[in-house]
């Protein structure tokens, strides 16, 4: 029951949650995505997330290893009412419908996609209206990243941010490229004159009407501004690049909201099917009881207590098929997708043994996490930024011309100048500005120390719950094991007439929390397994 209650909980804080905020190392499930836009065009791909000079890409971390299978139904327990077909997988807890192992996990999915146009506008590649690419097939974890990776309208908005992001360098740019305007005025007008008439005694107002035009095309180039427009473009750069490492992160923070949701779909999956094997179980005692009572040799109480511990287990499957559709729920907005998308999922649920060394992924972390690259880049702007101030006390050199006519005739008029405009004092404005971006440089080159032990935190962290999620899957099995065996007695003695209800019920409800007890370790260790990947840069 506490483990239905904590997924409850889990797929609901799942939902509200913003993609855009760190995940936190617990087992609960904290997908940050959206709900699915209108469907529309969508903004340019991007290539494949970038890796350091002279590296390759790693796939995701590799469990090899046995798979850990969890014991089927006690023995005297009834009888399935129908046998799976030959050939259909079993789960490990003996239903049929799930296989009990997969392969290892595929190697990262990347979004699909040429590289970023230029241009305002690229071909649109969202589904048509109303298809929803989940709906009638079992999804694999790869396919539901690529899915995730395609629709989440968080990383299209990630994509628009970097186009927005290109277009400032290019405004930054056009200043050093030539200036061309058009101009034509007309203007119109009168002045009166006041005087006196010949002979004397009357005043005579005489009007005089006139009308000018000017027509002219003019022309302007920087010749010389001592680099201040290169320092602005080069930090426009550096900021765009920022703008695309932001939407590997994104891609990075989608990615393990999916996975979380998937494991999580899958551990309610398997509670559902822990607790109708408690439903049978106490059935068969409802059973027995019911017969040494009209024996007469059991009281009324067994019978009773028997109806109790039915009536808990279906309640509690109730609690753990709703629990099933909040995961679903959770998955299809971590994947972008409609809501109530009937989504299932290939159950992987199952536990490898994890060897992996701590220093190497502290190195890999660093290479290949989108969040250094960015503090790193932000460093790079700070620096061009400085550049860009101290140029600001130089002066700026010109170059005019302009062609055109005046009058009515059009009477040809042209020039050619240069023009010097230097700032020579501003009030101490430009010093204030280098002492600021100066300022600023510092704190973004202390940030990088702070984002290097971030990721080294966080993958020690990662690598500690891994650890210990292994550990409580060997102890939960023997738990298993155990509470199977004394179930098996207690029933055995139970039927015997020695042994009371009591036994029983406290047998079951032992192996039915070992049996949950077991499948929220290996749920834990997948997810924890996933946020290692997170951690290391991997997706």
């Amino acid at each position: 029951m506490r483990a239905i209650a904590f997924l409850t909980a889990a797929a609901l804080l799942a939902l509200p949650l913003a993609s855009g905020a760190q995940t936190r190392p617990s087992p609960a499930l904290q997908a940050q995505a959206t709900r699915p836009s209108e469907p529309g065009t969508r903004p340019p791909e991007l290539p494949p997330r970038p890796t350091a000079p002279g590296t390759t890409s790693t796939p995701p971390i590799q469990v090899p290893g046995p798979p850990l299978t969890t014991p089927g139904p006690p023995v005297g327990s009834p009888a399935p009412t129908s046998e799976p077909p030959v050939g259909q997988p079993v789960s490990p807890l003996g239903v049929p419908g799930s296989p009990v192992t997969t392969p290892s996990p595929a190697p990262p999915v990347m979004a699909p996609g040429p590289s970023a146009p230029s241009g305002p506008t690229a071909a649109p590649q969202t589904p048509p209206t109303g298809e929803q690419p989940a709906a009638g097939r079992l999804l694999t974890l790869p396919e539901a990243l690529e899915i995730a990776l395609g629709q989440q309208p968080n990383i299209q908005a990630r994509l628009y941010d970097y186009a927005a992001a290109r277009y400032r360098v290019d405004q930054a740019i056009s200043p050093m490229l030539p200036q061309l305007n058009a101009s034509w005025d007309l203007a119109t007008g009168q002045i009166a004159t006041v005087g006196r008439s010949v002979p004397p005694g009357r005043n005579i107002t005489l009007t005089d009407r006139r009308e000018t035009t000017d027509a002219r095309i003019s022309l302007s180039q920087l010749l010389f501004d001592f680099g201040k427009n290169l320092a602005a473009t080069e930090v426009a750069k550096r900021l765009a690049d920022v703008a695309k490492e932001d939407i590997e992160v994104q891609r990075d923070l989608i990615a393990l909201a999916v996975k979380e949701a998937y494991f999580n779909l899958l551990f309610a999956k398997r509670l559902i099917l822990v607790n109708r094997q408690a439903i049978e179980r106490a059935e068969l005692n409802l059973r027995s009881a019911r017969g040494f009572f009209e024996v007469g040799t059991r009281p009324k109480s067994d019978v009773t207590r028997a109806e109790v511990d039915l009536a808990n287990a279906r309640l509690d499957t109730i609690r753990a098929t709703n629990a099933e559709r909040l995961a679903r729920v959770a998955l299809n907005t971590a994947m972008g997708i409609s809501i109530d998308t009937p989504t299932e999922v290939v159950d992987i649920l199952t536990y490898h043994p994890l060897n992996v060394e701590a220093a190497q992924l502290l190195s890999e972390a660093l290479r290949q996490r989108a969040e250094y690259r960015q503090a790193k880049l932000r460093v790079d702007a700070a620096e061009a930024t400085v550049k860009q101030q101290i140029r600001n006390f130089f002066p700026d050199l010109v170059g005019n011309a302009f062609y055109g006519g005046t009058g009515f005739e059009l009477t040809e008029v042209w020039e050619l100048g240069v023009t010097l405009n230097w700032n020579i004092f501003d009030g101490g404005n430009k010093i204030a500005r280098v002492r600021e971006s100066r300022a600023l440089l510092a704190g973004a080159q202390v940030r990088v120390q702070a984002a290097q032990l971030d990721i080294w935190q966080q993958v020690e962290q990662a690598l500690l719950t891994v650890r210990e999620a292994e550990e409580r899957i060997q102890a939960s099995g023997v738990a298993v094991q155990s509470a199977l065996e004394n179930f098996r007695l207690a029933q055995g003695r139970f039927d015997a007439g020695v042994g009371t209800i009591l036994e029983v019920t406290d047998a079951q409800l032992a192996l039915t929390q070992s049996q949950n007890t077991e499948a929220q370790s290996l749920a834990d260790f997948r997810i924890a397994v996933s946020r290692l990947e997170r951690a290391t840069g991997r997706r």
